[in-house]
This record gives structure tokens, sequence and C-alpha cells, in this order.
């Protein structure tokens, strides 16, 4: 079998690292040397791992690069997200190439997990680790793809329960590939074509969504101006058997919101336009304006004052029921209240308090340090929030109005003098 390592262990890495480390001995590298710190002490600040699950892990923590000698299959998942110009950003993929092309030994095969255009394995991470290898690919050492398809918060849909789409660069190299994974992926693997293959499969899963969600977000705005519940005519629409079961939101994170944006970007290098897909985007990217614009809107109508008043937001992460801060489009939103002169107060029960503040220079609330308000923004259905709706309900004072973004609140559990408006 061969000795195993993964570079990057965020919400990515890690859960790879875990599952193999419960059969095989891993060595976990990051550079990051709190994170290191924290994981040795059997602690995940992202939530993806129970602790139980890094307890039984064979996995030692390192961010000495040198440990990296000791393997022969190297993971890299590392984040590949975008600039402020929507363009992909490939630092932290050429990064870690270059660290693992300074410590690689003939014989090796360097997988990558990180969601990419098609093509940037072989034509961006190549050429990195030739360079600081003195190695030659496909002679010396060997590279692979098998794409991620972790979602944070899911303890459903976890890496050992999902199918695993893999490549190689050679049929040899690929049925190594799909052998080691095979190894803990109780699903099974799939055998990509070739790197390529795999590359867009990967980003096409996220640009479908995308683009579904998008449709949605539009009839929204659509149905809003008809008058007519979008979650009823969802609901009255999925009793077809082939419809589609998505909703409107906000999308953001570090799949989603980010991964189509490779996608286009190679397709304009290529000197395609991809009408449908940055369509898609725009919309999507717009929905946060949107919110805020309806939020000022509902205010007006009912006569509250909208300088200086107290808004209670709910959460602050990219999606439910996880801590993650990445892309979130609910800061947006915020933002764009605090420019109408409203006082934003935010609370999340998964957040990190830390990070929010150096992210987003958001100081979060504790439950019990929040006010009663006119109104109340329902922005992230976390667990909490639906399981104690009326805890926070009760937030909500005379005569107020509480968005619901995601349709966690039915009428019934609103006052008779409260209004509501959902996205």
């Amino acid at each position: 079998m061969r000795k195993i390592a993964v570079v990057g262990l965020g919400y990515v890495g890690l859960p790879v690292a875990v599952s193999f480390g419960k059969k095989h001995k891993v060595i976990g590298f990051d550079i990051n040397e709190e994170r290191i710190r924290e994981l040795r002490k059997g602690y995940d600040r992202t939530n993806e791992v129970e602790n139980n699950d890094l307890k039984e892990a064979n996995i030692i923590y390192t961010s000495d690069k040198e440990e990296l000698k000791k393997t022969d299959f190297i993971i890299v998942a590392v984040p590949t997200p975008i600039n402020k110009h929507n363009q992909p950003d490939l630092a932290p993929l050429l990064k870690a190439s270059e660290t693992v092309g300074t410590v690689l030994k003939e014989g090796t095969i360097i997988v990558y997990e990180s969601t990419v255009y098609p093509g940037a394995t072989e034509d961006d991470c190549v050429p990195v680790l030739e360079k600081y290898s003195n190695l030659k690919a496909g002679e010396d050492f060997f590279v692979g793809y098998s794409p991620e398809r972790i979602n944070p918060g899911d303890k459903e849909h976890t890496f050992e329960t999902i199918t695993k789409v893999v490549s190689g660069q050679t049929p040899e190299v690929l049925d190594i590939v799909a052998e080691v994974y095979g190894s803990v992926v109780k699903a099974g693997v799939h055998k990509a074509a070739n790197i390529k293959v795999a590359e867009a499969a990967k980003v096409i899963e996220n640009t479908q969504r995308d683009v579904n969600i998008a449709l949605m977000n539009e009839l929204a705005v659509i149905f809003e101006k008809v008058g007519v519940n979008t979650r009823d005519v969802l609901e009255a629409a999925g009793t077809k058997w082939n419809f589609l079961k998505f909703s409107p939101g906000l999308v953001g994170g570090h799949c989603i919101g980010v991964d189509p944006y490779y996608l286009t970007h190679k397709a304009q290098e290529l000197g395609h336009h991809p009408e449908v897909i940055l369509a898609g985007r725009r919309i999507n990217d717009s929905m946060a304006n949107h919110i805020a614009s309806s939020i000022i809107k509902q205010m007006l109508k009912k006569g509250i004052t909208v300088v200086g008043t107290t808004v209670n937001v709910l959460g602050l992460t990219f999606k439910e029921n996880t801590p993650d801060l990445r892309n979130t489009k609910i800061i947006e939103v915020i933002k764009e209240l605090q420019d109408f002169g409203l006082n934003v107060v935010v609370n999340d029960v998964e957040a990190d308090p830390v990070e929010a503040e150096r992210f987003y220079n958001i100081e979060l609330k504790k439950k019990d340090e929040l006010r009663r308000s006119k109104v109340v923004v329902f922005a992230i259905p976390h667990n909490d929030y639906r399981e104690n709706k009326v805890d926070y309900l009760n937030l909500v004072s005379e005569g107020g109005i509480i968005f619901d973004i995601k349709g966690i609140i039915k009428d019934s559990d609103i006052k008779a003098n409260q209004s509501i408006w959902r996205l």
C-alpha cells in the first residue's frame, strides 16, 4: 500500500486525512501551525470531523515539509478561491505544488483535489512540480486528479459515502489511484477517462447548481411582484415527478459561488463567452442587494424609521450548520443595511467570533445579548434557529417585521400585528 500524505487540512483535507487515517498511517501537512497544534490536541475548529474520529485516525500532524519525503502518494487539498475581479486565484495551489516539488522523490503520485478549470493540473501544477523537483512528470513522478465533494456541515454525504471520481496520468497510475481511494471510500470509485474530464466534472457539478438556484432567485423576484409566495409555488410545482427541487437564496461559500468562475475563465480564454453561466452568476450575486433593498422597502411601508433602527440578523456563515464564513453573502446584506444607517446586530450560533471579527469586523452577539427590535432577519437556517424559533421570534417587537430568507417560519408562528417577508 502507498504511504499517504494530505497537504492542506481544512474543510476538505482533514476529512480526507481522517478517513485514510482510520486504515492507514497518514502524514497530515498544513502551513498553519496553529491549525496543527489544535489538531494534535484533538480539536477541529471546522466541526467537520467528530472528536472520536480524530482520536481513531493514525495521523502525524506537521508543518514540516520534510515529513512528506516519507510518503509516495500525496493528496493536495488546498483552497482555490477567486480574487476581487472574480478571476481564479491559483496562488495557494501553486504554492502547495512548490512545497511538494521541493521534497518530491521518484515514483511518487500527486493527486489534486482542489477545484480547478480543465487543464490546470497538467498545464499549471505540473510545471511547478517539475521546476522545484528537477524531475520529469510521466517518467519520474506522476499526477492524478480526484475532485473533492465535501459538503460542509453535511454529516450524511461524507468523504466515505460519496462516489469518488478518480483520474490518472496513465492507465497504470489510474489503477493505483483508484485502489488507494477505494480502500476507504465505501461508495466506490468512478474512473474518469482522463484528468481533464475529472476536472471538468467537478466544476460543472456546482455550475449546474448555481444556474438552477439563479433561476429560482429570478422566479422569486418575479413572484414577489406578482404577489404570490415563492415557496407555495415551488411546493405545488414540486408535485410533478421530474421537477427539480431547488430553492432561492444567497449563494456564497467556497464552491457554488466560486467554481463557475473557473469554468467561465477557461471558456473566455479559449474565445467563448458563456452567457448562461455568467447570467446565473449575475443573478445570484445581485440577491444580497435585493434582500437589503426589500428590507428597507418593507420598513418604509410599515412606517418604521430606517436610520438608527436596530436590526437583529440571525446567521453569518455561508450556509446552515457550519462555522464556515468564507465568501458568505450575508455580509453584503449587512453592509448594505449599515449604509442605510441601520444599527445591525449579528448573532451566529455556529461561527467563531474571532474569525467573524478578523474576516468582516463583525462583533457577534450571544443570544442573551440580543434585544427586541422592529426587524429580525432569519438569514441562515441553523438548526438552533429552527428548533428554538419561538425564542428568536420573541425578539420581534410589537408591529415588527420578520425577514425569512430560507423559509423556516410559518404564518402560524407569527403574531397578528407582525408581518413577514420571504424570499
